[in-house]
This record gives C-alpha cells, structure tokens and sequence, in this order.
C-alpha cells in the first residue's frame, strides 16, 4: 500500500541517519538574529539552504527584503498544482538565538550537530530547524513519490522571530494576495509529553517592558551615605514585589484574563502534569490553567552594581527587564498604562516604565472544534495510532496573530519538539524518537490533505 511504504519511508529518513546529517548543515549555518549575528549569515541560510532546495521540488521562490528598516529578509516558495485545489500555508523560521557557546557543556558547540543517546545537540536543532525541515521533508517524500501533492502549497520562512518577528506583520499587509491559503499548517514549539503528539490553534502573547529607577549619575560610599541615600535597587525590589506576591501572582488587576471560561477548562481538564513548583502560580488554578490559560510575569534580567565584583557602594541607579506572558481576553496595549497606574498608586512615581527592545506577540486562540482542526486531528490520530493532546494555545509566543489577524486563516501548530529541548538556553537539542514520528505524522497528514482535497477546499 502506497501510504505503508510512504511512511516507512519517512521514518528511516529520520531513523537512519539522513535527517541528523541534512540538519548538520542548517545548523553550522550561524543564522544568529541576535546580538552575536550578522546579517550576512541571514540572507545565507535563505539563499544557500533553503531555497534551492525548495526550487528543485518545483517551487517559485523568492527572497524579499524585510519592509521595515535594518530586518531579516524573508523567503516565500509557491507550488500551485490547481486553482480549485486547497492551498496550505507553511512557516518557519531559519534564525536562531545567541549561542552563547561558553554555557555548553564540554564536548558541544551549538554550530555543529552532535549526536548522543537519541538527540540532536546543536543551536536551532529544536528551535526551529529541525520542524521546518520535517515540514519541507515530507512534503518531499509525496512529491518525489507521486509527482504531485493534491493540493497548493505556499512556504514563509522568516529570519527575525527571535527577535519577535521583526517586520513579518508590515510583509503580511503588503503580501496578502501572494499569501492568500485555505490554512495555515506549521510547526514550532514543544509537545506537552515526548511520547504523545500535540496540536496548538494558538500563543500566549509576549510583551517585555524595562523597570528604571535611576536616582543619580554615580555610586555613594555604602558606609558614609548607608541610610541617608535612597538604593535605587532596593526600591525596584520592592516595586517589583507589588506587581506580584511572593508566589508570582499578579496584582494589577487589568492585567488578568477575563477569557478563562468552563470551555477552555475542560479543554485542559485532563493534559499530562506539566514540571511545576507547587508554590508558585494562581493558587486557586491547575498547573494546567496556570500556563495554558492565564498570565504570568517573568523577571528576564536585572541590573545594579557589579555581581562579578561587589563594592561597598550605593548604585545610582538600578534596571529590571520583564515580560508579562498573557491570553486571550487581556488588552496588550492596555498593559503599560496600567502598570504606571499601579506604581503611581503604590508610591513608585520614581520608577520609569518603557517598552522594551523588540517586537511584542499578540495572544491567539483558535476554535479546537474547527473542520480543519478536526480533521488533522483525525489523521495525526491515524496515523500514529495516538489521540493527540489538543490545545486552544501554546504558553509560549509564535507569531500567530500575523496569521490570525492580518490573513485571517485558522491556524494549526504542530510541533516536533519537547519542554526540556534547553532553546533559548544551553545544550539545545532535538529527540530522534520524536523526529521520526514527526516525519510520519507530517507525511500522512499531507498525504490525507491530497486525498481529500475536495472536501478540505469547501471548508469556509
């Protein structure tokens, strides 16, 4: 039977060594889009990597600069097979963090892929090379096999979403036609357990803002002026300390969801245990509901003095970098105005706020009882004989509201990665076992999607 055999085809591809050796290459490509980048590297991965690769499986591509000012092009490839066919819409995205190759361990460098006990060490193998190439990869598989897919396919790699997506929105406005799909089917992000699959229709919304209490240009004696100058470091601990309590929980009220309704509860109603502190969170929330269906503040980084080496001195001044992470049902342009509200109303007028560097996410949620929803739920269950975990959203942030709001697609997420993968972090890596269901899982579901291109095409 032509799937069997397609499938097992997939599987050795990632099993036996072939997919371990295609990422090597994409991952020695230091596509940085951070601080330790450089545009060259960018343009590289595109150019080098990724679209000759799409060319010679019959797609038109092209390489566009980025609409706004210093961004990361972009890449879209086209395969259209026939008009009346459904078109689905791929994406990925080639850059990855600093590596910051002095946090590894021994023996790992994040530009060159090394393979140990069942994963894929290297900086981008999870987040997000390895998923992009899963995606491209099956897609291969059908159309070296068959000549043909069944359907439309439109694929958009972008080169700034660690950097949030730089520009993606300005190219979507301008691209819409060149972009139009049926769907948008992607992956990124962890699976809630290694051995179960997992579809998201939607992110958590990220927004990162800076805390600065500078109380003067130098630094005082600890001893001379101790109890006569204000320490801008303590007082920013203690402004912190009023947005949320000793166990996390915010206390500016316009900061909190009104979108945690007895639907979305009973989607998260029975998810596996997620790694959490007992301690910490909404105390009246599951784990669940903490993550998937509610707000969180992070403390990303702080500043004042010299760690390092400490003197016995006041600092002028002190800085915090956070993040509120938030759901559906929070107003994200709401949420400085509030929080200068809040310090004023708590004594903390001496504390600026300013949105910090870097785009910002809105928050998604997709309808899980959607047709197309249901329907790729229904394959990935067929073939691999697993009930997928399904949920209204991820707890991370993906740029999904550029689809959402801009193109107005349902948008299905499915990712081939696991919570401990380390992205953002040192020894990043990708599981084996993972990939190869992946590849099967994406190979059947765009076998299913060719199938029954007729009826997937009536979907409004």
């Amino acid at each position: 039977m032509e799937r069997d055999h397609l499938l097992k085809q997939a599987s050795d591809y990632a099993s036996g060594g072939q997919l371990a050796h295609d990422l090597a290459r994409l991952v020695a490509r230091r596509s940085v889009s951070q601080s330790e980048g450089v545009p060259e590297e960018l343009q590289a991965y595109l150019q080098e990597n990724i679209q000759p690769w799409l060319s010679d499986l019959g797609f038109g591509t092209e390489i566009f600069s980025n609409p706004r000012a210093g961004g990361a092009p972009l890449l879209l490839a086209t395969r259209l097979e026939d008009d009346s066919l459904p078109t689905v819409l791929i994406y990925g995205h080639g850059d990855v963090c600093n590596g910051e190759a002095h946090r590894w361990r021994e023996g790992l460098d994040p530009f060159i892929l090394t393979e140990e006990d069942g994963k894929l060490y290297g900086r981008g193998t999870a987040d997000n090379k390895i998923q992009h190439l899963i995606n491209i990869k099956a897609l291969e598989q059908i159309i070296k096999a068959k000549g043909a897919l069944g359907f439309n396919v439109k694929i958009i790699v972008e080169m700034a979403e660690e950097t949030g997506s730089y520009g993606l929105r300005e190219f979507f406005t301008a691209h819409k036609g060149a972009l139009r799909a049926d769907v948008l089917i992607a992956s990124d992000g962890p699976r809630l357990a290694v051995d179960t699959p997992t579809m998201f229709m939607g992110s958590r919304g990220g927004f990162a803002f800076n805390l600065i209490v500078n109380l003067r240009e130098s630094d005082h004696h600890s001893g001379n002026f101790g109890g006569l100058l204000a320490d801008p470091a303590i007082i920013l601990s203690h402004a912190i300390a009023s947005i949320v309590d000793h166990r996390g929980q915010i206390q500016i009220p316009e900061w909190l969801p009104n979108s945690l309704t007895p639907d979305i509860r009973a989607a998260l109603k029975n998810l596996p245990p997620r790694k959490h502190d007992a301690d910490w969170g909404q105390a009246d929330l599951t784990p669940s509901e903490r993550v998937f269906g509610w707000n969180s503040m992070t403390v990303l980084a702080m500043a004042n003095g010299n760690i390092t080496a400490p003197q016995n001195a006041i600092s002028g001044s002190a800085k915090a970098t956070c993040q509120l992470r938030f759901v559906v049902g929070t107003d994200m342009d709401g949420i400085l105005p509030a929080l200068r509200r809040h310090l004023d109303a708590k004594g903390f007028s001496m504390v600026a706020v300013e949105a910090a560097r870097g785009e910002s996410f809105r928050a998604t949620r997709f309808s899980p009882d959607h047709p197309w929803v249901k329907f790729v739920e229904q394959s990935i269950a067929k073939t691999s004989g697993k009930q997928p975990h399904v949920l209204p959203n991820l707890a991370g942030s993906l740029p999904n509201d550029a689809f959402t709001d801009i193109l107005g697609l349902p948008t299905i997420w499915v990712p081939h990665s696991h919570a401990e993968c380390g992205q953002h972090g040192p020894n990043e890596h990708a599981l084996v076992s993972i990939a190869e269901e992946g590849m099967r899982i994406m190979t059947g579901l765009f076998l299913d999607i060719g199938e029954r291109a007729d009826l997937l095409k009536q979907i409004g």
